[in-house]
């Protein structure tokens, strides 16, 4: 008995990534039960990425290299161009990849099951974060969802998104018909999933981890633990950063949407209803307890910065 494997495309944003990237490639083409076809978008890089990928493409007939498109100046508009000018409508699904993981061998295998076993539009997974000193640690990004939760988190790595046709293609079309304000989005992950659920599709955060997610110096987000990833963390609330991507996210993600009306009253509250409202803005226990003061913080600065630029 013979039967057609799922058809994946699999978008790959690359820069500077020579240390990594033929690692991550192999475990892409060695997934099972299914069939990729591997779309690389390198950012213009000084290690080699281009001509590299460019000769492993003419060995692998299932790699594409995209023709050079950037600079970019970051992963988010690096997969924006992925999603815009890549042809996925004959795919049955559409997966992102990052250029320094490993795939488990069952990664596509597994969220293409659950897409397809649980009428799933969105699928994502936790992963087990690793070091260069052999350090490694379950990122656990599988907390029931909530309410509003995609106006203020990813659903975890992008890395580990796998979308069904009717998302993708409609993730594109906001892409293109947005595409100069789009520019100003920083996480594509998180305008990623804000679009799904703000549209309508159920998505599932998968608690099995599908990948080894590296972490190193170069890393564009990385895991969020320890004392200089939270001091970071910090400072993109104190300048205004975060505040700014939440009503970029909201005006962009949620535009047409019969639901605005009541997001973006929520966007207004006053300042002692954040406090009742914060286990519908953050899915794990611990991001619910001091998410008022981040939020409000990040609310009133962002405010007195635009008031300055006046």
């Amino acid at each position: 008995m013979s039967f057609e494997l799922p058809e994946v495309a699999v978008l790959l944003a690359a820069y500077n990534g020579m240390s990594w990237i033929e690692e991550q490639l192999a475990s892409i083409l060695a997934q099972t039960n299914v069939h990729v076809s591997i779309y690389i978008s390198i950012d213009p890089s000084a290690d080699g990425t281009e001509s590299w990928c460019a000769n492993y493409a003419l060995s692998h007939p299932n790699v594409t290299l995209l023709p050079p498109a950037g600079p970019f100046k970051g992963a988010a508009r690096n997969f924006f161009r992925l999603i815009r000018d890549v042809d996925f409508s004959a795919y049955d699904f559409v997966s992102f990849s990052d250029q320094d993981d490993i795939w488990y061998p069952d990664k596509l295998e597994r969220a293409i099951a659950t897409l397809r076993s649980d009428h799933i539009d969105g699928y994502s997974s936790n992963v087990v974060a690793f070091w260069p000193n052999g350090r490694r640690m379950l990122v656990d990004k599988a907390q029931p969802q909530v309410q509003w939760d995609y106006l203020f988190e990813a659903a975890g790595p992008g890395c580990t998104y796998v979308l069904k046709p009717a998302l993708a293609s409609g993730f594109k079309k906001l892409i293109v018909n947005e595409w100069e304000r789009v520019q100003g989005v920083a996480l594509h992950d998180w305008f990623c999933y804000a679009y799904a659920r703000s549209h309508g599709f159920k998505w599932f955060i998968d608690p099995v981890p599908g990948m080894d997610y590296r972490q190193h110096a170069n890393n564009h987000v990385g895991v969020n633990s320890g004392i200089k990833s939270g001091i970071s963390r910090i400072r993109r609330i104190v300048d205004g950063w975060w505040y700014e991507q939440i009503e970029l996210t909201r005006s962009l993600a949620l535009k047409d949407v019969k639901r605005l009306s009541d997001d973006y009253s929520f966007m207004r509250v006053k300042w002692g209803q954040i406090f009742q409202m914060a286990r519908s803005c953050r899915r794990k226990r611990r991001d619910q307890l001091i998410f008022p003061a981040l939020y409000l913080v990040a609310k009133l600065l962002s405010s007195r910065l635009k008031k300055r630029a006046v």
